[in-house]
């Protein structure tokens, strides 16, 4: 206890050791307060849509039933629908893809993917630098701090005269392991004890605290056990931190840019908004086109109404919704391929991960956030069943011909969201921890006996 503290007080007369610790805590509560104020923000954004889509809602509907009934046809086609997708208690950690993607959709009983594919879905985990949450201060700038504390670790002893002194007491494996140890644990608490803060204000509980302080565990490590090679093997102080300095580029932006850029030649995606003008050309291009013709589309995935009245006359509102469900399943492939490129490009990033740990931090705390790409087309999935549902509840009155009432309004479906999954992939953890622990442990046995 007598030489922590000793080594304690030597980190303390440092003031370039204080002053890392220090700022790098000041920055994790600036990046955990940074987000929980984007998700209050998102929060309320959410809570006046929803203010303000109960009252289109309303005044919507009261329109269309002022004489007490009408076609379901027009209500289905007047009528908004919101989808809401509110943040998970653990998105202030790391916002990933929530600055990028809308959270909020309205949606009606038109074509779906013209309503859903409007907005791009991109893959950030491999981007640059982006939003500042604790998720870049881990990443990015907690391995600063540890060059700071580490790079003259062993130089300053031999810059000295100590090393050799040093060297030859019995005791020297432990007492580098302790100092090693000792910078450690200020950067861990440091770093840490601002985002236990956040996740109790947030309501994320125990478990998802210790989620995050896992990953940053090993990331940490990871960092710590390069560190600890560079200054166990590097001559001098200013040599020692600029080949930290060089691995930290590169294992952080460098390959990482690098390995997007191969993904993106590797698994090519097209845009979204694509499909959607796909799908609403298919729909205009329906005016054109018999009606026979376009309920035999319709029918081949929906049989249940085959047996229905043909259409007479110009216009019919079925034909119509008929006209739009034709529309969506001309695209079904492409979107199916889309959908698929999508995950081919996250399953590739996560493989990345698998060599890079600062990849693999960032899909590990994305997808504990539910603010990856997974995370998105879980939303949009969500939005796909209620519109599923909304039509199998408008069918009936319109091959029926059944008039809409006030009655059956009050029946219509409701969206409600239900959170997606948000555990970590275990095989990624597995190849962090391997990854963190091996080079840690290879750091440490390199300071037994440092040049």
């Amino acid at each position: 206890m007598k030489t922590l503290i000793f080594e304690l007080r030597q980190v303390a007369h440092s003031r370039l050791a204080v002053g890392a610790v220090v700022l790098l805590a000041l920055l994790s509560a600036l990046s955990v307060w940074t987000g929980l104020q984007a998700m209050s923000q998102q929060r309320a954004a959410l809570d006046r849509i929803t203010a303000s889509h109960a009252q289109d809602f309303a005044a919507i509907a009261a329109k269309q039933l002022k004489g007490g009934e009408a076609e379901a046809g027009s209500v289905g086609y007047y009528l908004p629908h919101l989808t809401v997708n509110p943040p998970s208690p653990l998105a202030f950690a790391a916002i990933g893809q929530r600055d990028l993607q809308p959270q909020a959709l309205r949606v009606r009983l038109l074509g779906l993917h013209s309503q859903l594919y409007e907005s791009e879905a991109i893959n950030p985990e491999l981007a640059m630098p982006g939003r500042f949450d604790f998720a870049f201060v881990l990443v990015f700038l907690a391995p600063l701090f540890v060059i700071a504390l580490m790079h003259d670790l062993v130089s300053s002893e031999r810059e000295a005269g100590r090393l050799r002194l040093l060297a030859s007491l019995p005791a020297a494996a432990n007492t580098w392991r302790r100092r090693v140890g000792l910078r450690y644990g200020l950067v861990w608490l440091a770093a840490l004890l601002p985002v236990a803060a956040g996740a109790l204000v947030a309501g994320a509980g125990i478990v998802g605290f210790g989620a995050i302080a896992l990953v940053s565990t090993l990331y940490l490590a990871f960092w710590f056990g390069l560190a600890s090679w560079v200054a166990a093997r590097a001559r001098t102080s200013s040599s020692s931190a600029a080949i930290l300095l060089a691995c930290l580029v590169g294992l952080t932006m460098i390959l990482p840019t690098l390995a997007d850029a191969a993904i993106a030649r590797l698994s090519p995606v097209s845009k979204g908004v694509e499909l959607a003008l796909a799908q609403r050309q298919a729909v205009h291009s329906g005016w054109d086109i018999p009606k026979p013709e376009t309920f035999e589309k319709f029918f081949r995935s929906h049989p249940e109404w085959k047996d229905t009245p043909p259409v007479e006359g110009r216009f019919h509102w079925k034909w119509y919704y008929a006209m739009h469900q034709a529309g969506d399943d001309a695209v079904a492939a492409d979107v199916a391929h889309y959908r698929a490129s999508m995950q081919a490009r996250e399953d590739w990033t996560a493989r990345v991960g698998l060599l890079l740990a600062s990849v693999n931090v960032q899909v590990l705390l994305h997808r504990l956030a539910d603010t990856d790409l997974l995370g998105q087309l879980a939303y949009q999935d969500r939005i796909a069943a209620y519109h599923t549902q909304l039509r199998r509840f408008f069918y009936p009155y319109l091959f029926e011909e059944r008039a809409f009432t006030q009655a059956d309004l009050a029946q219509l479906p409701r969206y409600e969201h239900v959170a997606s999954s948000s555990r970590m992939p275990a095989g990624q953890l597995l190849a962090l921890g391997v990854l963190a622990l091996a080079l840690l442990a290879v750091g440490l046995r390199k300071l037994r006996s440092p040049r």
